[in-house]
């Protein structure tokens, strides 16, 4: 059986990821990353990594939930192994605060994280302004670190990774079996989705270490993540704002809230600024889809869309696009076979 070729477009979290688990899932395979992207240069890099789900209303809650049940279960593997510091990956407790008490107490995925329960009122006394609240554990990843361990997964499977930018899809025909579709926010442009569009996050990231537990306001506003080597405040949420220069007074506004909710920030250091946006669509985008130019086919599975929630079920995703990679290959054998009877 011939090797396929499989090219992914997209060097960030969920083109490195699906890349990874082709190659973990499909070894008849020969993966290239393709991209003009890399960490430290990516949305994900500016994300703060944590497992928090976040819903699309257009996909459905199972999908969701799935999704995430598959990427928590994956991740956690990871920290409970000797990789765990160099895939950036730990455990993190803390506190998700309500104005009022939501009709939801626990959220679809309240059994999937560790220790998920309600906040006693003692706890809640930390934030006045608040009524209802739930503490759980989760999983945070360091982004730049995560990353440069997916690259270095990709390399141990005998993945390549080619340093360039693709305005057409069609550059790649001839060249590879399966062209998979991991380009986020650029996919606007090269499949011409016009349901995908920017929302732009500012954070910042700055030296706290007596901050142990995460807060996040519910609508996630705002919210304090504690990480490995700093922590990150947030945020904002500004749809179709291209604009990737950081805002003074969006920063001032930033530790304004977190330092409402956590006031030994005031004291925090070594603050810097960053602004990613988030390839957002109502619902995430994993399909596959067969190009034609004339005579010529091109088979394509697309994976994108994440907007704020990549972290939380990357893995979901790149999963279910390595089984629809299996699938197109699959259908390429079987053409091959015809073909020869």
């Amino acid at each position: 059986m011939p090797m396929r070729r499989v090219a992914v477009i997209g060097g960030g979290l969920v083109g490195f990821s699906t890349a990874v688990c082709i190659s973990k899932s499909l070894p008849r395979c020969s993966v290239t990353v393709i991209a003009d992207k890399f960490t430290p240069n990516t949305t994900g890099d500016v994300a703060a990594g944590m497992l928090i789900p976040h819903r699309y209303p257009d996909t459905p809650i199972e999908q969701q939930k799935r999704w995430f049940q598959e990427t928590f279960s994956y991740l956690l593997t990871i920290c409970n192994s000797a990789e765990a510091a160099d895939a950036g990956i730990h455990l993190l407790s803390g506190w998700q605060i309500h104005q009022t008490a939501p009709e939801e107490k626990f959220p679809f995925w309240a059994d999937i994280v560790l220790g998920f329960r309600i906040m006693s009122m003692a706890e809640l006394e930390k934030f006045p302004e608040h009524q209802f609240g739930q503490a759980f554990t989760t999983l945070k990843c360091d982004s730049q670190r995560y990353l440069r361990w997916l690259e270095s997964r990709l390399r141990e499977n005998g993945g390549q990774i080619e340093d360039r930018k693709i305005t057409d899809v069609w550059e790649l025909h001839g060249h590879y079996d399966v062209i998979v579709n991991c380009s986020g926010l650029g996919a606007r442009a090269l499949v011409g989705d016009s349901k995908l569009h920017p929302v732009r996050g500012q954070v910042l990231k700055v030296q706290a270490p007596w901050v142990t537990h995460f807060i996040r306001v519910s609508d996630g506003s705002t919210y304090i993540y504690p990480g490995m080597s700093s922590v990150t405040l947030g945020g904002t949420r500004q749809k179709d704002d291209w604009r990737l220069s950081t805002d003074a007074t969006a920063s001032q506004n930033i530790l304004n809230r977190c330092c409402a909710l956590e006031p030994s920030l005031k004291k925090a250091y070594a603050i810097t600024e960053h602004v990613g946006l988030r390839p957002t669509r109502s619902a995430i985008r994993v399909e596959k889809e067969v190009l034609l130019r004339g005579s010529y086919q091109l088979p394509v599975i697309h994976n994108y869309g994440h907007g704020g929630g990549g972290f939380s079920v990357h893995w979901g995703t790149a999963r279910e696009a390595t089984h629809l990679v299996e699938e197109l290959i699959a259908s390429l054998r079987g053409s091959s076979a015809k073909a020869k009877l």
